[in-house]
């Protein structure tokens, strides 16, 4: 796992890659929140490969956990990917309603991911 530092208008924000998934549970996703905040990050980039592919199935509850304990932490997270490949109504519709509210965005590059974490909320 690599993680690239970028800061923007004084906000630190953490490219996190792999060539493995980083994440497959909940507890993952709490513990790479919790390693990079304490490493004094404001917001985490993401990249869709890296998760697991159940995070995408909104059955499972894994996205909806962590993705609550990013809210609860207010730490700003961005994925990016093509997500056009998961044609479900329930995964698009919650991929639009978390852009509209800016917490969490699906994007499609990290160039589009910077610009939306580098301001404050």
């Amino acid at each position: 796992m690599t993680i690239t530092s970028h800061t923007k208008n004084e906000i630190q924000i953490a490219e996190v890659t792999s060539d493995k998934l980083i994440i497959e549970t909940a507890e993952d996703g709490l513990d790479l929140m919790g390693n990079l905040y304490y490493q004094g990050f404001d917001s985490i980039i993401l990249h869709e490969k890296n998760l697991t592919p159940a995070f995408f199935d909104l059955k499972t509850g894994i996205a909806g956990e962590i993705l609550q304990k990013f809210s609860n932490y207010r730490m700003r997270l961005a994925i990016i990917g093509n997500f056009e490949k998961y044609p479900a109504k329930s995964i698009q519709d919650f991929i639009f309603e978390s852009n509209k509210v800016g917490k969490i965005n699906f994007l499609a590059s990290v160039e589009e991911a910077l610009g939306r974490l580098s301001f404050k909320m």
